[in-house]
């Protein structure tokens, strides 16, 4: 996987013969308190190492966009208005910016049903973000959130209940435990692959390196624990690498074992 460039809000990558753009929609700031030990215990102590906003993890916002040059797929759109922060909501300038017609998007894949993975689906102001949308794909768990201000999109849902091509290069694979329906996105092109995650890591100076550490928003922490593990081994493979998003933006990087943990390399300098 090849950086290409990047912008205040967007780096582009190459892999094979796929365009992969990370697309920052903004940050979050969360207390370290999230942060939950093996027994479900807030952490005694945070490692020195994890860097703090004030009293806060900051914590990076990002989407991805995926093309061949005909077919494209979004991978989580962000929060638009929902969040309420002024901090958030970025990922329609991000995409001006790497020069993503908003109108050539029919796919986009949601990666949880948390309000700043999905809700850029629709615009500030209530129209739909991107008016050829066909099939949006999500966890089975999680189609629950498409009411409301979502439901304008319900129709076009496609339920992920187990792994699934979306297209030749895109894959739907369950990984459950965040939320009952938290899905990554495998994106394969050559030798390369691509796992694109939400909220599999959400502090990545201290989950790579201590992968048992969990998040208090886990609906079921021993089950996004395992989930983690096997994603983390799975990213060890030759010639793959990962996309999240809350990685530090723009968020991709390959994973090698270290000791009990792992490293993170990121393959791009951060924007934003």
């Amino acid at each position: 996987m090849r950086f290409l460039s990047s912008g205040r809000l967007h780096a582009a990558f190459e892999l094979g013969e796929l365009r992969v753009v990370s697309l920052r929609d903004g940050y979050i700031d969360m207390p370290p308190t999230r942060l939950r030990d093996e027994d479900g215990c807030a952490l005694a102590e945070l490692p020195a190492a994890v860097p703090l906003a004030g009293d806060n993890l900051r914590l990076s916002v990002n989407a991805f966009h995926v093309t061949d040059g005909t077919r494209s797929l979004l991978v989580d759109t962000g929060a638009s208005d929902a969040w309420h922060d002024p901090t958030m909501g970025l990922i329609y300038d991000a995409l001006d910016e790497a020069g993503v017609d908003r109108a050539h998007i029919t796919d986009v894949a949601i990666t949880h049903r948390h309000e700043d993975h999905v809700s850029g689906l629709i615009a500030p102001g209530g129209a739909e973000a991107f008016p050829k949308l066909e099939r949006v794909w999500i966890g089975a768990g999680d189609v629950s959130v498409f009411t409301g201000r979502l439901a304008p999109v319900r129709d076009r849902v496609m339920p992920v209940a187990e792994e699934v091509a979306i297209n030749d290069w895109a894959t739907a694979i369950p990984a459950p435990g965040h939320t009952p329906g938290h899905t990554v996105y495998e994106v394969a092109s050559g030798d390369g692959r691509l796992l694109i995650w939400g909220d599999t890591v959400h502090v990545p100076t201290l989950q790579f390196e201590r992968p048992d550490v969990t998040w208090e928003l886990d609906g079921d922490q021993p089950q996004a624990r395992a989930a983690r593990a096997a994603l983390l081994e799975r990213l060890t493979l030759p010639h793959h690498f990962v996309a999240g998003a809350h990685l530090d933006s723009p968020g991709i990087a390959r994973v090698t074992p270290s000791g009990h943990g792992y490293t993170l390399e990121y393959l791009a300098p951060p924007i934003g």
